[in-house]
């Protein structure tokens, strides 16, 4: 008997309109566990190599986890997965709130959809079911419009529903999936994937309880947390995560003008604080959380901002705020709420537009090429019209809904040097500069430029910041500006544990460092859940197969040394700020490299993961993938 999990995964061709259910053994799920290993399972054994990212042939994967969707708090996340139109790459991204939680009271672990609709489409999962619906009335709506459409046709308010917008119907490239308006997968243009196969929305509802081993265990270790959790110890509940904007501000690394300095003089006036003093009006949370650190806002003329779609975190303060040096809060309430109303990755807008003002400052663009928009930093009336014809694809619109990478190569004279990202995945709002870890964390992700490999470097320069990680063998502080091999071991562990995370659906605001849920917990928190025997050994080898798993997907699409490599501008001096002069030395980082590559069991030159290392995985299976790179 499955404990914790369906044992049922839905299969959807949208081309065929056949849908079928398939029953994976039980070692499948204690071998990937769900989130993106699991969708890499699928994506390495069913995807063919070098398909198109926008074309029919590419798979997409809603997977949740067999711990996800339970009492614990943070358990509630999904993962989206399919082949990236920014990387061409692996792409994942993962979101919290209700949907997925619903997915699993509705029967299922995971969606897997193939093919192209031939005209738009939405998917009713509800009790062990699956339809294909008309969605030709929905097509062209805004996201909150879709929302209540279907609910009222479905006759049920309590239905989760993830979708996309106008942004990923029109195909571009960093457009996102939604749910509940404001739980977002962001990352790698998963938007525009679900749009070229014309499925606007995935609804879900169910009534199923989820089978647990040792429910007396479970709900023990989960009333432990709740008693022993100080209320918003670090203020994440009370100011959310763009609390840190001003600390980051005056730590130098507070990403600002495109990342020329990390200082930003307006942080004060964009940051949690000053958000609960004047728009907040409340704070929502996720299924089964008890931090409540999601932000609802509320703003009048000139910029009329609905609560309806949450309210900005620190990576959209950040992106559409400092990087643009934009200190309007009101005006960056404006530029979340039009993102999701079109469904648009806030951080990867962000640093596009950054790249096409810093590429204007210099006149490689001029009011001819943007349509008459003035591009100059701190513009924020630019950057709200900016997301509108984004959105549309229209006029100079169309050029940035491509992407930095893209676009950059369109303009030439120069302009790639301003386009930060690393595969085509936009940075995000993280100084690498100031957490030296970051950079090699940017550099070797398997989707691009991703914040969420591994905690940041000042949680460990202190020997207090350690106590939450002794359990994975890292007992040394180090200074966040160390890039020694000691730095490289640490990321190396780190990534897998959070890897681990990313598997069985845990937000990192719950687990530590950052949140209450002890590491070795989470391992007994597993076992009352699953009923097996595992360790935190058995665990952390997920990490690891998911790791070398993404590094095989991304070699076979011909991504390798060559692509992981930082920009630029991060081998140059941030311009101002506390850490004035700093920067990421070409031959420290080089090295850095390649001792990740030798301690993962890669070659240390290549990067390409060693068949024995594959075979001690248990993922041999894959082997015969690394002769098609």
């Amino acid at each position: 008997m499955a404990f914790g999990y369906n044992g049922k995964i839905l299969r959807v061709d949208l081309s065929t309109r056949k849908i079928s259910v398939e029953e994976p053994e039980e070692k499948v799920y204690r071998r990937y566990l769900g989130g993106g290993t699991l969708s890499l399972y699928y994506l390495l054994r069913e995807l063919k190599p070098h398909s198109d990212p926008l074309g029919p042939e590419n798979i997409l994967i809603f997977c949740t986890s067999v711990m996800s969707g339970l009492t614990a708090p943070g358990f509630n996340k999904y993962t989206a997965a399919a082949k990236s139109p920014l990387t061409s790459g692996f792409g994942e991204s993962e979101a919290g709130g209700w949907w997925g939680p619903e997915l699993k009271s509705a029967g299922f672990d995971a969606i897997i959809i193939k093919g192209k609709a031939s005209s738009p489409v939405y998917l009713w999962v509800h009790d062990d079911q699956a339809e294909i619906r008309d969605a030709s009335h929905l097509w062209g709506k805004m996201t909150a419009e879709v929302q209540e459409s279907l609910r009222k046709e479905l006759g049920d308010n309590r239905i989760r529903i993830a979708q996309i917008g106008p942004a990923g119907e029109n195909l571009v490239r960093y457009a996102c999936i939604l749910n509940e308006l404001k739980h977002v997968n962001g990352r790698a243009g998963l938007g525009a994937v679900m749009g070229s196969k014309k499925l606007r929305a995935i609804a879900v509802r169910g009534k199923k309880n989820i089978e647990v081993f040792n429910r007396e265990s479970a709900l023990g270790i989960v009333k432990q947390l709740r008693e022993s959790y100080v209320d918003d110890p670090s203020g994440l509940g009370q100011l959310g995560t763009a609390r840190v904007a001003p600390i980051l501000s005056a730590g130098g690394m507070l990403p600002t003008k495109n990342f020329i300095t990390g200082f930003f003089e307006k942080a004060e006036d964009i940051g949690g604080k000053r958000m609960k003093e004047t728009i907040l009006t409340g704070r929502g949370t996720c299924h089964g959380c008890f931090i409540r650190c999601k932000r609802e806002v509320k703003a009048e003329k000139p910029y009329e901002v609905d609560p309806i779609y949450g309210g900005p975190e620190y990576e959209t303060v950040a992106a559409i705020g400092s990087l643009l040096e934009i200190g309007n809060l009101e005006a960056i309430a404006k530029g979340n709420e039009l993102c999701g109303k079109y469904g648009i990755d806030t951080i990867s807008f962000g640093t596009t537009l950054a790249f096409a003002m810093e590429s204007y400052e210099k006149g490689i663009l001029t009011s001819k090429d943007t349509d008459g928009l003035d591009l100059k930093f701190g513009n924020h009336e630019a950057m709200l019209e900016c997301i509108e014809r984004v959105a549309r694809r229209e006029g100079f619109g169309d050029l940035l809904a491509e992407g930095p990478e893209m676009a950059a190569k369109k303009i030439g004279k120069g302009a790639e040097k301003f386009a930060l990202h690393i595969k085509g995945q936009p940075l995000p709002m993280h100084e690498p500069r100031g957490k030296k870890s970051l950079a090699l964390a940017y550099a070797v992700s398997p989707t691009g430029a991703d914040h969420l490999e591994n905690p940041h470097d000042p949680f460990f320069e202190k020997e207090a910041g350690l106590i939450d990680i002794h359990p994975l063998g890292i007992l040394d502080p180090l200074p966040s500006l160390d890039f020694s091999t000691h730095k490289v071991r640490m990321f190396v562990y780190l990534q897998q544990y959070y890897n681990w995370l990313n598997s069985i659906g845990m937000c990192i605001f719950t687990a530590k460092p950052f949140g209450p849920f002890p590491i070795t917990k989470i391992v007994e928190y597993s076992r009352a859940i699953t009923g097996w025997d595992t360790s935190l050994w058995e665990m952390l080898k997920v990490g690891e197969r998911f790791a070398n798993m993404a590094r095989v997907f991304n070699l076979r699409e011909g991504l390798g040394e060559k692509d992981d490599r930082l920009p630029e501008r991060l081998h140059q001096p941030l311009e101002g700020g506390v850490l004035k002069g700093e920067r990421i030395d070409p031959e420290e980082f080089a090295q850095a490299r390649e001792m990740y590559y030798g301690m993962m069991g890669w070659d240390p030159q290549s990067g390409v993961p060693s068949k024995y290392k594959l075979e001690e995985l248990d993922i041999g299976w894959i082997v015969p993938q690394l002769s098609r790179t």
